[in-house]
């Protein structure tokens, strides 16, 4: 299969991706504010070729044989053929180096076919007008997203790791053997005992047997699959040959993006080691040894273990620490740096990667990582992803496409304190109040002991110690770091701190090691708080270094924290995040120098839930060699459960928790399988995105099979289909609800006489009383004997379900347009236009009735405008029309720009397909300045194009444009037609808008004056 130039544009926004004892408290994504570099601006890119990597390339090219691996199988990048195509893929991309002067400073083959290089505005526009070149992307930055978490999952004791899956798997000396887990992350510390393996011995020696061994230049591991995994022995700051073992068998670093960004160095080490913490956490989180003692700041917290102890660790560094530790936004995590660290993951042959690394909220599922995670995926490698932790609020979660998974973070039993006044006795997180004991003392809310502006935040030098000497501080979260907040108090001479969450505000609980003894408290009990400490002089608080309320915190909850769906990128008919693991308050090793003891840490986030998942998925392998990126997902997805609400009832949502909360203890038997691989990713991808591949035929992105159904617009009844595969013989029944929505599932029963047996079955959904632009959400479950196998679902019943665009002709005229109403009344039509197009013509080459023929451009066939769009824009639509159909091929791109005079971009549109007809239409667009480039890529024979655009705001229309009826009388699931008119328009091209109802729901009507 030959793809076509997937011309992706590159998301920009900033977001705290973990949450540690020192982090900050506004953890919201950064908004798409920063502008990035506008094609000929130099910069460090992201050069991909058109030609199919190793993952993906199933032939075609004279003289090499297809390496994509065949179904079940995974892909050997070390076989001869696929070394052969690995070198012509060198030298292809040598080629177009040399070609435009350039000199890459880092390469792919494996996961993506092309280089990054530091380039100048000519090479940049040469590249992206190359026949050769997929796309030129800017690089980015992102960064990295903390009773036992092991113990909760029902994997085994923490003393013994017996009583759980562990145990029935053979043990914690099997559990995840043959199996390497490659990590993408900040490094590792080989110290620690987490990660403590034997020497590597050389491949001949008998004591090699079974376990990793060396050449000298490389560590070999023979795995469960049959497969060998092979990893390169590099050196670097305080690092070297000795730091690899029988537990460590993989530790590259990749650095050149951070390099080309500037990036200062010096609080790092420019080697796999950890400098930051983030990556030794997910490390021994996945595959950790078991049962390592583990103790912090002095404090002894008995033992903790890795999900797959048994597994192996392969340590991909491409994220930097910056000065600040108590901050992730100086730190750096380089996309093409990370894209490197994936394709050398692939390369090498880890069977699992974890990546609790993001970029904010998702704005599309073709990202370059994304393509790299397609091509993992369809070597056949698990890879388990962070959503980010910018919840609560709606569509913030990262990563949205599915052939990864996307993890949220819940939480577990953990380490409480409790306050403690008269009236008033509640639990909060704890871990810097001696175990077992008390601290009582006069109270002070912080805001009354000012000093400085903002001192109810404890803000460095706000707070007066005449009136904090010897008081417990009653603090509020924000602004600053938590653990700084306590560092002021004990400077002020406090002897204590509560830490009570703002309502309205991240209401998480953290164990933070705390420089006084502190409980943190939720926000609902702030209000309670100030209302005891302030209505008197020195009240006393009691702090309580264990919970003893009496109550019981329910668990596991979703984090306060972590993102949510619904994921807006390509529609919303994927459910995002696909399941829920723990991710707060999670103990873990962290970093060290080379001279130094090993640490261990508590931290939150989901960086912290993802590499649960990703251990998860080790254990199964360990069970199940040669299964498949999607039967593991399904598996996860199928058997996990509900979390809870902070009251401990039951929580559906399905933005929050995906599938619900991994349970360990049935994954390995989930009975159906939901399975799916890149053939069907490629139809889901054409159906969302078309043009994106040459010979794939769409499909309806809800009928991807996926173990979740979400509809993104229901007006009337839609019928989604599904196979399941079963994993051993048996009967299951299906109960499907959604409040408000007649689900019937078809046939209803399911027989299956033997494991690998597939059968398919169709889902009806049909609003009855749900309302209007609302998710309506519930759950498919089939029932069998041996164990429920359940799927979220979710649609959104919309007003109407109109068509997208409709046309008519002549200075007056009429237009028939028929919809489906979801609603009962009536529904009022808003109509907005008509606005003429205009054309724009290029003064460097005129051409008389047109913007220009096939001698347009600059020397890379560019032209370019200036245009503004006022504030109040409905929609605004850029036209690229060529004469020449058949021969020619036209592309076009618009940026939001900052100024007409600085071309650095906040967004940008693209539609770049084989087609000579280009169009990009934003609906209700910010208002600012716009830069439109066409560029006309072949133009073979005589021709002419038009570059127009038009900008529709209400009341501002020409030729009397009305809707009759309007409003119009309607009823639920059935058609009804209206006619739209205009009159008096003057010779021309003209744009229009139906909104209806209060909807998002518009009809485009455009109209050809002649």
């Amino acid at each position: 299969m030959r793809r076509t130039p997937l011309r992706v544009t590159a998301a920009v926004s900033l977001a705290a991706l973990f949450i540690g004892s020192t982090a900050t408290s506004g953890f919201a994504a950064e908004g798409v504010t920063t502008p990035t570099p506008v094609d000929g601006t130099p910069g460090h890119y992201i050069v991909l070729m058109k030609a199919d990597p190793l993952a993906s390339y199933d032939g075609g090219t004279a003289g090499f044989k297809a390496t994509k691996p065949a179904k079940g199988d995974k892909l050997d990048a070390h076989s001869a053929n696929s070394q052969k195509y690995i070198a012509h893929l060198k030298n292809e991309q040598r080629k177009l180096a040399a070609e435009q002067g350039v000199t890459p400073d880092a390469d792919y083959q494996v996961v993506a076919n092309g280089f990054s290089a530091q380039l100048t505005g000519a090479q940049v526009d040469k590249l992206r007008a190359s026949k050769d070149v997929l796309g030129v992307y800017a690089d980015e930055v992102r960064h990295p997203q903390a009773q036992t978490s092991t113990d909760f999952l029902g994997l085994g004791d923490d003393a013994t790791g017996k009583g759980g899956v562990w145990e029935k798997t053979g043990g914690v000396g099997t559990a995840g053997e043959g199996i390497v887990v490659g990590v993408v992350d900040t490094g590792i510390a080989p110290e620690n005992p987490s990660f403590a393996g034997a020497k590597l011995k050389n491949g001949n020696s008998p004591k090699s047997k079974g376990q990793p061994y060396t050449d000298g230049k490389y560590v070999y591991f023979d795995k469960a699959d049959g497969n060998t995994f092979k990893s390169p022995i590099v050196s670097g700051q305080e690092w070297d040959k000795h730091d690899y073992s029988t537990k460590l068998v993989g530790g590259q670093y990749f650095s050149a993006g951070a390099k080309a960004a500037g990036f200062d160095f010096q609080y790092d080490l420019l080697s796999p080691r950890d400098g930051a913490g983030h990556g030794s956490h997910t490390s021994s989180t996945a595959a950790g040894d078991f049962g390592v003692k583990a103790s912090v700041s002095g404090v002894d917290f008995g033992t903790v273990s890795g999900v797959a102890p048994a597994a192996k660790v392969a340590m991909y560094k491409a994220c930097y620490e910056g000065p600040d530790p108590a901050v992730t936004t100086d730190d750096i995590c380089a996309l093409s740096d990370l894209v490197s660290a994936i394709n050398a993951a692939v390369t090498d042959g880890v069977d699992v990667i974890n990546y609790s690394i993001g970029g904010g909220a998702a704005t599309g599922i073709l990202e370059p990582d994304d393509i790299a995670f397609f091509n993992a995926a369809a070597a056949g490698i698990f890879v388990s992803v962070s959503a980010g932790n910018d919840g609560p609020d709606p569509v913030t979660a990262d990563h949205a496409s599915p052939w990864y998974t996307t993890v949220a973070a819940s939480t577990i039993p953990t380490w409480e304190g409790t306050v403690k006044f008269p009236g008033f006795e509640k639990a909060g997180a704890s871990v810097s109040v001696p175990f077992g004991s008390e601290v009582t003392g006069p109270s002070i809310y912080a805001g009354d002991a000012a000093a400085g502006t903002d001192a109810n935040l404890c803000l460095p030098g706000t707070l007066d110690a005449a009136k904090v000497k010897d008081h417990i501080v009653v603090c509020d979260r924000g602004s600053n770091a938590r653990a700084e907040k306590s560092e002021v108090v004990k400077a002020a001479g406090g002897i204590g701190m509560v830490l009570v969450n703002v309502p309205g505000g991240a209401d998480s609980l953290d164990n933070d090691f705390h420089s006084v003894p502190t409980v943190h408290l939720a926000a609902a009990n702030r209000a309670a708080v100030l209302a005891y400490v302030q209505s008197g002089a020195d009240l006393p608080i009691t702090l309580i270094g264990e919970n003893t309320t009496g109550v019981t915190t329910p668990v596991p909850q979703i984090a306060g924290f972590s993102s949510r769906g619904p994921m807006k990128a390509a529609g919303s008919d994927i459910i995002k995040p696909d399941v829920a693991a723990p991710g707060v308050a999670i103990l873990a090793a962290t970093n060290n120098r080379q001279d130094e003891q090993p640490t261990f840490n508590i931290l939150s986030g989901t960086s912290m839930a993802s590499p649960h998942v990703a251990g998860l998925a080790a254990l199964y392998l360990g069970e199940h060699p040669d299964a498949s990126p999607a039967e593991i997902k399904s598996a996860l997805m199928t058997t996990a459960y509900d979390t809870v609400n902070a009251d401990g009832s039951r929580s559906t949502d399905v933005f929050a928790q995906g599938a619900g909360q991994v349970d360990a203890k049935r994954y390995l038997q989930p009975g159906l399988l939901y399975l799916n691989g890149a053939q069907d990713w490629a139809e889901y991808i054409e159906g969302v995105l078309p043009g994106t591949f040459d010979d794939v035929k769409p499909i309806d992105a809800s009928d991807l099979n996926v173990a979740s159904i979400a509809i993104g617009t229901l007006a009337s009844e839609q019928t989604v289909t599904r196979t399941v595969t079963a994993t051993a013989p048996g009967m299951y029944t299906a109960v499907a609800s959604i409040p408000g929505v007649k689900v019937t599932v078809e046939p209803s029963v399911l027989s299956f006489a033997k494991a690998g047996e597939s059968k398919s079955f169709t889902v009806t959904f049909d609003n009855s009383s749900a309302p209007v632009e609302k998710w309506a959400t519930g759950s498919l479950t089939w029932k069998g004997q041996s164990g429920d196998v359940r799927s979220p679902l979710a649609v959104f019943p919309v007003t109407a379900a109109a068509p997208a665009e409709v046309s008519g002709t002549g200075v007056d005229g009429s237009a028939s347009v028929k919809i489906t109403s979801g609603v009962n009344g009536t529904m009022a039509l808003n109509v907005n236009g008509l606005a003429p197009l205009q054309l724009l013509t290029d003064p460097d080459n005129p051409v008389d009735g047109h913007s220009g023929d096939g001698k347009s451009g600059d020397e890379n066939k560019d032209v370019s405008w200036i245009v503004d769009v006022p504030a109040g824009t409905t929609l605004s639509r850029f036209d690229l029309d060529s004469s020449d159909d058949a021969g020619s091929d036209l592309d076009l791109t618009v940026y939001r720009v900052v100024s007409p005079t600085d071309l650095r971009y906040y967004q940008k549109w693209q539609s770049a397909t084989a087609s000579a007809d280009e169009r990009v239409t934003i609906p209700a667009p910010t208002a600012g300045t716009y830069m439109v480039v066409a560029n006309i890529y072949s133009a073979p024979n005589p021709m002419t194009w038009d570059m127009t655009y038009a900008n529709v705001a209400p009341g501002a229309g020409q030729g009397a444009f009305t809707a009759t009826p309007n409003p119009l009388t309607v009823t639920r699931g059935e058609d009804v037609s209206y006619d739209l008119s205009w009159s008096g328009l003057a010779a021309g091209k003209y744009l229009g808008v139906v909104q209806y109802g209060d909807s998002d729901v518009r009809t485009i009507v455009t109209v050809d004056a002649k």
